[in-house]
């Protein structure tokens, strides 16, 4: 579905920009130096956002090859190419650090190839941690195999998995097993490549089986004058149903893929960034709130008309969270605060649903009261008593909704129209049956 397709890239290159142009404000000259003190820490979440958009643009899509020392990864990636560029060998480690090439299958897609040194090799932190960021990335992972998984394997097959990217698993060297235990190990390769037991076994286009760099094979000669001798020959490079697996995906979901990774990358970036803008301006927002929360109590209690005191404090309760999002550098309407404002309502499990109801109780006491005190001086003691409490409950419901506000806004920066996490959902919902993104589908919604 091409034009779908180009419909995902769209909407994530729309997404991206608008993302970029909301903090656009952090580049401009003469900031005050809380914006640059921000703009310095956030610094590398823009050039992640930046660096995402113009690989967008470009339309090349990441494929990233993992596994331990010796699996073939390097020549797995030669094979694909078709020529020996990346250097393999009989030593472990024969990859030191990631190499990339560029290879155009079918002449029509832009892809490229990104060798790993061995996830078991030493400085295993360090690799570990280069991995991870490789992984990011990537596009679509490769993980090589060369028999039965190990448990080493599958540590690193889960760590993968927690990518959230599409993985197929390549089982190389086949021609170094005999068909019966090639079957034998597929099998157990497609239950074990899930990374769950509980998950389904691996599709046809997940798990490969490929000859990258096969061994010399002993040739028995048979000469026409009775003679037989023995020859070296190497057997053909098996390759081809992996090529053909990756040309399929990639037609039939290559961009798709890219924007889906794009937006993942623009979530996780987006996130961080309000993460460490609530984090640097912490005291000025609980300052924002505690104004709020006196503000509130203070013109609630006073108030006589029940009605005054509910429409008052809803409005106090929007424009702190308007308030809270303009500290933080977040957009925000009225609407998408008034929205805020309803799910932190109905996702305190009623508690402040019930303070409100409280409040407005205390309200019409109050204001009964009031009418009543020009007949009765007394009733002022009752009217000053439903004040404070209600001034108390209002007071709280402010504070709590101020410090819900907080952690809404740094998950819910990433929602709105063109939210990365809006996207991500538009895409996931848009998936057919028979791609690979398909199977991510639950893990990555649950996340976005």
């Amino acid at each position: 579905m091409p034009n779908l397709q180009e419909t995902h890239l769209n909407r994530a290159r729309a997404s991206l920009r608008q993302v970029l142009s909301w903090y656009g404000y952090l580049r401009k000259p003469g900031q005050p130096q809380s914006n640059l003190e921000l703009a310095s820490f956030v610094k590398p979440e823009l050039e992640t956002l930046t660096n995402t958009l113009n690989k967008l643009d470009s339309n090349v899509i990441r494929i990233a090859a993992f596994g331990l020392v010796s699996r073939g990864k390097s020549a797995v990636l030669n094979a694909l190419v078709g020529q020996k560029i990346l250097q393999t060998g009989p030593l472990n480690g024969v990859t030191q650090y990631p190499r990339s090439l560029r290879w155009t299958p079918g002449g029509k897609v832009q892809v490229e190839l990104i060798d790993t040194p061995g996830l078991d090799e030493i400085q295993g932190e360090v690799r570990g941690q280069m991995a991870r960021d490789i992984a990011q990335q990537a596009d679509l992972i490769l993980f090589v195999v060369s028999g039965d998984i190990t448990q080493t394997e599958y540590q690193a097959l889960l760590e993968l998995r927690r990518s959230q990217k599409p993985l197929i698993l390549v089982f190389n060297k086949i021609d170094l097993y005999p068909d019966t235990d090639r079957t034998a190990i597929y099998k157990n390769l497609q239950q074990l490549g899930a990374g769950h037991p509980q998950q389904k076994p691996l599709l046809p286009d997940e798990i490969v089986m490929v000859a990258a760099e096969p061994a010399l094979m002993e040739v028995r000669v048979e000469w026409t004058d009775g003679r037989v001798t023995y020859e070296w020959e190497t057997p053909p490079i098996q390759v081809e149903e992996l090529k053909q697996t990756i040309l399929n995906i990639l037609n039939r979901e290559g961009r798709s893929l890219l924007a889906l990774n794009a937006l993942i990358q623009a979530r996780d970036a987006e996130t961080a960034i309000a993460q460490k803008t609530i984090d640097l301006r912490e005291q000025q927002a609980e300052d924002l709130i505690w104004q709020f929360t006196k503000y509130k109590a203070l013109a609630v209690g006073l108030n006589p008309i029940a009605f005054l005191d509910i429409v008052g404090g809803s409005v106090a309760d929007l424009a702190l969270i308007r308030s809270l999002a303009r500290l933080y550098g977040l957009p925000m309407t009225g609407y998408e605060a008034g929205s805020l404002l309803k799910t932190i309502l109905f996702s305190s499990g009623g508690l402040l649903l019930g303070e409100l109801g409280s409040s407005l109780l205390l309200g019409l006491g109050k204001s009964a009261t009031a009418l009543a005190s020009g007949e009765n001086p007394t009733n002022i003691t009752a009217f000053a008593g439903s004040a404070i409490a209600q001034a108390g409950i209002a007071g709280y419901g402010a504070y709590a909704i101020g410090k819900a506000a907080q952690e809404y806004l740094k998950k819910g920066c990433t929602w709105g129209q063109l939210g990365a996490s809006t996207v991500i959902q538009e895409i996931l919902s848009q998936v057919d049956q028979n791609t690979i993104l398909y199977r991510l589908r639950q893990e990555l919604g649950h996340r976005a």
